[in-house]
């Protein structure tokens, strides 16, 4: 994945297309794997990407949660 990738979020059920516009380090913690009691010393930072969605300010997505749709140039 890189900027300039069209990518659909896999979590998200209305299939709509997002384009990176940067890509981050950032701490994600996940409730369903590590419980509702947030640590943030346990938690490594993850690559995440700035994706812009039509009409909506950009959003910070784990990569691991995005499909590269169409690879950009």
């Amino acid at each position: 994945m890189k900027v300039g990738d069209l990518v659909r979020n896999s979590l998200a059920c209305d299939g709509e297309l997002g384009l990176v516009v940067d890509m981050i380090q950032k701490k994600c913690w996940r409730s369903s794997e590590r419980g509702v009691r947030v640590n943030w010393d346990v938690v490594d930072p993850e690559l995440h990407a700035v994706v812009l969605y039509p009409g909506r300010p950009t959003i910070a997505v784990p990569a691991i949660d995005l499909e590269v749709r169409v690879e950009g140039g």
